[in-house]
């Protein structure tokens, strides 16, 4: 099994400055989801979210869970809910809305335990506000995560710039 360390130092702040302008592209047999980052609220879960895509990480891993109405969740490497990278990550709380599209970091009851686990918000959640790492944002594709199910496939994620779309 791979060994997957969260960034900290000078990478963290490189990959927290990247994300200021980086989408992250989730591919899946449904469409493309593509997702913006709110470093400036939470530049230790954006930089670990691309860290862990371009490590290829998530390339296969499934969405475990789709709760309707709810949210969808993936980065699981066990499939079940109770997998990660082999670090946590303390929280970074902020005050980001929990609204359709929002993407946030999953964890236990222990704040500091988020990893890799992700959710994307499939309608508004004001009840989780404040209490989970709000860390992005879906850009295009929220119709396809509106058709995501459990045991639906992440092909691949990649990170992308996006001062170099296609214009």
């Amino acid at each position: 099994m791979a060994t997957y360390t969260k960034p900290s130092g000078d990478e963290l702040s490189t990959l927290a400055d990247e994300a200021k302008t980086a989408r992250a592209h989730i591919s899946t047999p449904k469409g493309d989801i593509v997702l913006t980052f709110y470093p400036d609220d939470a530049p230790q879960h954006s930089a670990a979210f691309i860290k862990l895509a371009r490590a290829g990480f998530y390339d296969g891993l499934k969405f475990h869970r789709y709760e309707p109405g709810f949210v969808i969740q993936g980065g699981d490497p066990s499939g079940n809910g109770t997998g990660g990278p082999g670090y946590n990550l303390d929280a970074e709380f902020n005050e980001r809305p929990h609204i359709k599209g929002t993407l946030a970091m999953a964890r236990s009851s222990n704040p500091n335990s988020a990893g890799s686990q992700f959710y994307i918000c499939l309608d508004d959640a004001p009840f989780l506000n404040r209490q989970y790492t709000v860390f992005g944002h879906v850009v295009e594709g929220q119709k396809v995560v509106d058709e995501i199910r459990a045991g639906d496939v992440m092909t691949t994620v990649t990170i992308e710039d996006a001062q170099e779309d296609k214009g």
